[in-house]
């Protein structure tokens, strides 16, 4: 009788609202490599989603995917002209912004993703900064916020790119995010989320490590550890290379 009482009560329980388990993804590769000779790097996203049930439709499924590089302090100054001349007056201090960021969707943003979501799990280009207290340090402080996003998106470090995410069958996504020449060695974080509704339905996050090789890794490690040497260095090259120029001038004007 009690047997038949709890199978009874179990089947009265409600199924889950949603059949996305889990997301399985992978990256073309985890390393990469900086030389002498490097002009940047294409990474391969992958995945596909695992289910306990049919997919549903409505609402549909989509994919959002971050790449972070490390993040560090930024100092915004306001310029302005005075006396003919452009001097620095006012400054923030960022406390934290990523040196690299790049989002990736199957759909628009503002379709795909509640505010609620963006600001519970920092995705979007301004959430991922940090600023704390800036409020106190100038007047319109979220202008200079404005101002380093600009910057960093006219010099490729930050980069917007919806409905570039291919999601096939509502099961199988890919994309490739192009990361610049210009990258800050260190840990780069990998973040997918799944989203239906404005809702995240599941996340993983993957890393990349991205690291000075060959003479690279020389010359990096010889300014940290040895500023005179580096010094020298430089001036030695510099002059060898003046000289060269100087000397090939000269040979091809006789």
């Amino acid at each position: 009788m009690i047997r038949a009482l709890i199978l009874l009560l179990s089947l009265c329980l409600p199924l889950p609202a949603f059949a996305e388990e889990a997301i399985v993804a992978g990256l073309s590769q985890n390393r990469v490599s900086i030389t002498a000779d490097f002009d940047g790097s294409e990474i391969l996203i992958y995945g596909a989603v695992k289910r306990d049930a049919p997919a549903q439709t409505d609402p549909p499924l989509h994919v959002i995917i971050t790449v972070e590089g490390p993040p560090s302090p930024y100092t915004v100054r306001r310029k302005e002209r005075r006396a003919g001349i452009w001097i620095n007056t006012e400054a923030v201090q960022i406390d934290s912004a990523p040196s690299f960021y790049a989002v990736a969707t199957t759909g628009f943003l503002i379709d795909i993703l509640s505010e609620t979501e963006n600001l519970r799990h920092q995705i979007t280009i301004p959430r991922a900064i940090r600023a704390v207290d800036i409020s106190t340090q100038a007047d319109q402080a979220s202008d200079y916020v404005d101002a380093m996003i600009r910057i960093r998106e006219a010099e490729d470090r930050y980069r917007l790119a919806e409905r570039t995410v291919q999601l096939n069958e509502a099961t199988l996504f890919r994309t490739d995010v192009v990361l610049p020449a210009n990258l800050t060695e260190g840990s780069y974080r990998v973040r997918i989320f799944l989203t239906r509704g404005g809702m995240v339905v599941d996340h993983l996050e993957r890393r990349i490590n991205v690291r000075k090789e060959g003479l690279e890794r020389f010359l990096f490690n010889l300014s940290r550890e040895q500023p005179l040497a580096y010094g020298i260095l430089s001036l030695l090259i510099a002059v060898a290379a003046g000289w060269g120029a100087s000397t090939a001038f000269r040979l091809l004007k006789a």
